[in-house]
């Protein structure tokens, strides 16, 4: 199947074809007919499967073939969870609509608010959003989304971890009732269908791959090993593997700067991303990486989602997260767009529970490896550590890591310390 059977206009197939690819993706064979269609949607894909063209294009194709030039108000909104997500977006619906009549523009916090409302004034036909900064422009009547004729809320089960689902309830009823809908989520949990209930008319269900499992494409292994011995295992992978780009999760902000250090330490040049950081230090951290002045990015799991980052070879889990699914969207960072991938997990004894949850949702036996001289520690404990201290689940998780600390910022004005909370 090629681009030209899925009912796209000349100007998309161009941009498409500027951009290299010449067949759809599963996600995108499946749900670009349906959004033409009109009809709302619920999809679970994997990231890396092109789910962001699966809805830009078909979304775009819908406002250009029925204009509103004159006036131009708010006409389509996609709501991302992260920063670095809704840069992500806004470059993908650029670049699909660079021979159209569309204007985008894109908004989130940690950034000065004028340049952006300066944009929405000119006139924006399609508008990507965090959730902080949408409500707080619209709050200062900043913007308008009574005109909105389709709404693309992104990373659904992010926005949900994060504790999002009031700003997501605020944000739909400042919408118009008569509208197309298109949810994204990497998984169909209960609490995502009870959010796609309350959204979604008659929705369509698209999944491109079976739910939580994970991309056949990315070698899995596990390193056993002592919690105290980790560092010196990783950075022994990393330096004898000659490896050039690894991405590696830790579950806090404190555990990232601390691992960043040690291996810049060990002659690795390292940048950590995190909440902490300003938007300026990830931005620069993530270009370092991508332009390999970097070798190794060292992130949490709301800062990491999201991240483009074509071809990743390596992603290496220095700490399990206790949350399963996160598994999941963490390996999917690499394996992407059809190219292998090899993701590493150094497990201590403490994290055998989340190991074993882990390989129920996956439905696979990961195989196992220890290295000599860094052995696990025979007599240590197999219980989890206190929850406090790597997150807690789902609930409590919703109310902290979506804050990132943000109560430890500086203070500024009531406005931009409430936007940068909320991202």
């Amino acid at each position: 199947m090629s681009f030209n059977s899925l009912g796209l206009s000349d100007a998309l197939l161009k941009a498409v074809s500027k951009q290299g690819y010449t067949t759809p993706s599963p996600i995108q064979q499946k749900a670009i007919p349906l959004i033409l269609e009109g009809k709302d949607i619920l999809a679970s894909a994997q990231t890396g499967t092109g789910k962001t063209a699966g809805f830009t294009l078909p979304l775009l194709q819908i406002l250009s073939d029925n204009p509103n030039q004159k006036f131009r108000p708010i006409r389509a909104l996609i709501l991302t969870p992260t920063r670095e997500l809704a840069a992500q977006v806004h470059n993908n619906v650029k670049a699909y609509s660079e021979f159209l009549n569309i204007r985008s523009a894109v908004i989130f916090g940690g950034v000065k608010q004028k340049p952006q409302v300066a944009t929405i004034r000119q006139g924006v036909d399609v508008l990507i959003a965090t959730p902080g900064r949408l409500l707080d422009l619209q709050n200062q009547g900043l913007l308008s989304l009574k005109r909105i004729e389709i709404f693309v809320l992104d990373e659904a089960d992010r926005m949900l971890d994060m504790g999002f689902l009031r700003d997501i309830e605020r944000v739909i009823n400042m919408m118009p009732d008569k509208r197309q809908n298109l949810m994204f989520s990497a998984t169909f949990s209960k609490e995502i269908k009870k959010l796609a209930h309350g959204i979604l008319n008659h929705p369509s269900q698209v999944e491109a791959t079976p739910e939580n499992t994970t991309v056949d494409a990315i070698s899995q292994k596990v390193y056993r090993v002592a919690k105290g011995l980790k560092t010196g295992l990783i950075i022994k992978l990393i330096s004898e593997g000659n490896w050039k780009q690894v991405l590696v999760f830790t579950r806090t902000k404190h555990g990232a700067n601390k691992l960043c250090k040690k291996m810049v330490s060990a002659g690795i040049s390292t940048s950590a991303i995190h909440g902490n950081k300003s938007q300026g230090a990830r931005t620069k951290a993530l270009a370092g990486f991508k332009n390999g002045s970097v070798r190794v990015l060292v992130a949490t799991d709301i800062a990491a989602r999201g991240l483009d980052i074509p071809l990743l070879p390596h992603v290496i889990n220095f700490e399990l997260p206790n949350i399963s699914e996160d598994y999941v969207h963490r390996i999917g960072r690499t394996g992407r767009a059809g190219a292998s991938g090899e993701a590493l997990s150094l497990v201590s004894a403490d994290e055998t529970t989340y190991l074993r949850d882990i390989e129920k949702l996956v439905g696979i036996k990961i195989p196992v490896e220890i290295v000599e001289g860094y052995e696990p520690d025979p007599n240590a404990s197999t219980q989890p550590e206190k929850r406090q201290q790597g997150g807690q689940r789902r609930n409590n998780n919703a109310r902290s890591s979506n804050k990132e600390n943000a109560s430890r910022r500086p203070k500024r004005n009531n406005d931009r310390r409430r936007n940068d909370r909320r991202r």
